[in-house]
Parts: structure tokens; C-alpha cells; sequence
């Protein structure tokens, strides 16, 4: 796996605001709502880059972007996002997350308002780990309360909503974490939708329990190479700009 950690503090910063300022073009975002944040080392300690405070994405430069050790020291010209400590918790819990994007998108807000998990009406609701994605208690914005509940919704997922507020999500590196967004909302979007019509059929732990089985074996020839490799199943970014 292509660690975060691995690239300079200049490159991943560049990639941050690109995928921030991305997070808004395909709908996740508006104005200077969420934030997003990547795992970097820097000089040997563990830590992550994250938005800044309060700035708008399209006018942040790499000099903009501050870092935040895991004991929660901060560097940069700028304050790091009030939700750092969620962040930083989720790295701490969970070694595998590369990225963590946090968004008020229009459907998971609406959800996270009705403070319901969302049930299995879709099997891609699987491909975030579990049978449902739990809604996460509520608690004020940039507090640990907040960093405890979500911890507690992300337990075996690897994305969840928060009560009253929005998603919340993980991946591998910051490319995955926002197409995972876009994948997220758009079944917040479908599920809305089919409660607007009536009540969805659920599936059962069996079926989903084998669409899990089935992610872990879904392969691909890697066009031109020959080789196999894990498939990263995703919406196209593409189609949705």
C-alpha cells in the first residue's frame, strides 16, 4: 500500500487542497464546511496534515496547510480544523486509514438529522464494512465528546454519519477517502429517495455477509500489465463533474 507517510510534506500538502477544493466541485462541500486531513510524518513524528480552520479551499496554498502531532501540537501559520482531535483519534484507532474526510453533504445531513443508521437497502453499504452505517450520537462540533461518539459509530466501518451534522469517513490515501465520499452520499441520496417512496426491502446478514465475501475475491487484470490486484470499488469521479 502506498503509504501517505511516505510523500514529502510539500506534495501531500498540494494534494490536500486538491482534494478539498475537489470535495466541493462534486458536491460534498460548499463555502468552508468540513475538513479533511492526510497522515504525514514529519522529522520522524507521527502526525497528520489537515484544512485549516475556517479558510476557504479554493484559495489555500501548501503554506496554509498546518500539522498536528498525535500528542495534539500543532504547526503552521494557521490553526488546524476545530476537528482535529476526531482526526486524530481516528488515526490512532485505526492504522490502516491513510485520509480522513469529514463533509455536511445534502443527503448525509438530512439522515444525520433523523439520527438513523442507514440499514442495509443497498449491498454497497457492505463496502464501508458492516451491515448498516451507524449514525453517531450528537455531541458540539470540535470537542472530544464528538470524537467519542464517532469512534464509537466507525467500530468495524470504516464511515458512519454524525447526529445533526454530517459523514465521516476514511480510506486508504486521499484519491480513495474522496471517492468513498462521493460513494457515501450518493447512497444517503438512494436511501433517502427510497423512503420517499415507501420502505426499502432490507437484505439479510446472510446476503450481506456474502457481498463482504465477494469484495475480498473481486479481482481485475490491471490493463497492459498482466497482474492481478485488489479492485477498489468506486464510483467514477469523472462522470459526476
Amino acid at each position: 500500500m502506498n503509504r501517505p507517510a511516505d510523500a514529502s510534506p510539500l506534495a501531500t500538502a498540494t494534494a490536500l487542497i486538491a482534494t478539498a477544493q475537489a470535495m466541493c466541485a462534486v458536491g460534498l462541500n460548499s463555502g468552508v464546511a468540513g475538513n479533511l486531513s492526510c497522515r504525514l510524518l514529519c522529522d520522524g513524528r507521527a502526525g497528520f496534515l489537515i484544512t485549516p480552520s475556517g479558510m476557504d479551499y479554493a484559495a489555500l496554498t501548501p503554506e496554509d496547510i498546518p500539522w498536528v502531532a498525535m500528542d495534539g501540537q500543532q504547526e503552521g501559520r494557521y490553526p488546524p480544523s476545530s476537528e482535529w482531535r476526531m482526526h486524530r483519534d481516528i488515526y490512532a484507532a485505526c492504522p490502516d486509514a491513510g485520509a480522513v474526510l469529514h463533509a455536511h453533504s445534502p443527503f448525509a445531513v438530512s439522515l444525520a438529522c433523523l439520527r438513523r443508521d442507514i440499514p442495509p437497502f443497498h449491498y454497497m453499504i457492505a463496502r464501508f464494512g458492516g451491515d448498516t452505517i451507524r449514525c453517531g450520537a450528537y455531541a458540539l462540533f470540535g470537542t472530544q465528546e464528538l470524537s467519542d461518539a464517532a469512534l464509537a459509530a466507525l467500530r468495524d466501518r470504516s464511515a458512519c454519519l454524525l447526529a445533526n451534522h454530517g459523514m465521516l469517513l476514511y480510506g486508504d490515501n486521499l484519491k480513495e477517502t474522496l471517492a468513498r465520499g462521493v460513494e457515501l452520499e450518493a447512497l444517503c441520496e438512494h436511501y433517502a429517495r427510497a423512503l420517499h417512496i415507501g420502505a426499502p426491502v432490507l437484505l439479510t446478514a446472510e446476503e450481506m455477509s456474502a457481498v463482504r465475501e465477494r469484495f475480498k475475491t473481486y479481482q481485475r487484470k490491471e490493463c497492459g500489465k498482466g497482474n492481478v490486484e485488489q479492485v477498489k470499488i468506486r464510483h467514477s469521479l469523472d462522470k459526476r463533474e
